[in-house]
């Protein structure tokens, strides 16, 4: 039997940190409040912390850097393709 894994919003995820920055309760209490792990919360603060408004991207969605990496990628292969042609 395969476990299913939740997925929250990025507005769950940024309101639970804001909880727990401002409402002066402890991250443990907040998880418990919210039905989630702690490390679930400690994790989400270190994203945000670390890439602020690119922080949970989502399924799909990719930092601007992964997608200018990605593009870039594409357009050498086009060049590579017509090089060989």
């Amino acid at each position: 039997m395969s476990k299913v894994q939740k997925v929250y919003t990025r507005e769950f995820k940024e309101e639970a940190v804001r909880l727990v920055q401002t409402s002066g309760k402890s991250i443990a209490q907040i998880a418990r409040e919210l039905g989630i792990s702690d490390s679930a919360i400690h994790n989400w603060r270190k994203e945000l912390a670390k890439h602020g408004e690119e922080a949970f991207p989502g399924k799909g969605h990719q930092t601007a850097i992964e997608e200018e990496n990605r593009r870039l990628k594409r357009e050498l292969e086009r060049v590579q393709q017509e090089r060989d042609i």
